[in-house]
């Protein structure tokens, strides 16, 4: 079999470019996970990933053709993204709007028809969110991006603190002073702490060299929590 290096050579370019390509402009467009993604963010998707592969594979097409397709599709992703922040009208024939597809207990099987919604279809959705009763469930409402969030009925919630009258510590995030052995200073400067306070608290917790530290943690109230380096201690690779 003979192996044209050159063209090879050229495919992996474009392979690379393309990549760098897709990068810049999702890092653009922003974060967003698939389950996220609205009708429209979809398309532009599926639409800009076509673009890459053309330009990866198509030899004959002028690679900076595929790079112009991706870099338009994201820019007026962008536009669009920026447009529908300001326009309520604009979003909603965009992205979509929320769908009730249970309203007090009763399922509106007018809005399953008009959302493409089958019984089933609702009921996987349902046991997916861990409610396999389908009478605990007072509101179901199908969100712009698929998924379907769910309101029990108040007998069927799940009890707070403030229902039981019972005082709790005050709670927030937990902020990474520690990484594999290295003090991560902007970190501590966030939570108007300093090396040596930091030095001070881990000695008391018998710590006083930080290479034995994977991670160490701070939480609102000041608490420490260390995590140990183990490489070398014996541990499972998977559950039996």
């Amino acid at each position: 079999m003979n192996i044209d290096f050159k063209e090879l050579l050229d495919v992996t370019i474009r392979a690379l470019s393309s990549l760098v390509t897709l990068f810049l402009v999702t890092k653009m467009l922003g974060k967003k996970q698939v389950s996220q993604l609205s009708l429209f963010d979809y398309v532009i998707g599926i639409s800009i990933g076509n673009f890459a592969a053309e330009m990866t594979i198509n030899l004959e097409s002028k690679e900076i053709n595929g790079i112009w397709a991706v870099v338009l599709f994201g820019l007026f992703a962008y536009a669009i993204s920026y447009l529908t922040m300001k326009s309520i009208v604009l979003r909603r024939f965009f992205m979509g709007t929320p769908t009730i597809l249970i309203q007090d207990g009763k399922i509106l099987e007018k809005n399953l028809k008009k959302m493409k919604f089958d019984i089933n279809d609702m009921l996987e959705e349902i046991r997916s969110a861990g409610y396999f009763d389908l009478s605990q469930v007072e509101y179901a409402i199908l969100e712009a991006n698929g998924e379907v969030s769910i309101l029990p009925k108040p007998e069927y919630r799940p009890l707070t603190p403030k229902d039981m009258k019972v005082k709790v510590d005050k709670e927030g995030l937990c902020c990474n002073v520690v990484i594999d052995g290295k003090i991560m200073h902007n970190n501590l400067k966030n939570i108007n702490k300093d090396e040596k306070w930091l030095d001070k608290a881990l000695k008391v917790k018998g710590y006083s060299d930080l290479s034995k530290i994977l991670l160490a943690t701070v939480d609102v109230n000041e608490k420490i929590v260390i995590y140990e380096r183990n490489l070398n201690e014996d541990s499972k690779d998977v559950l039996e």
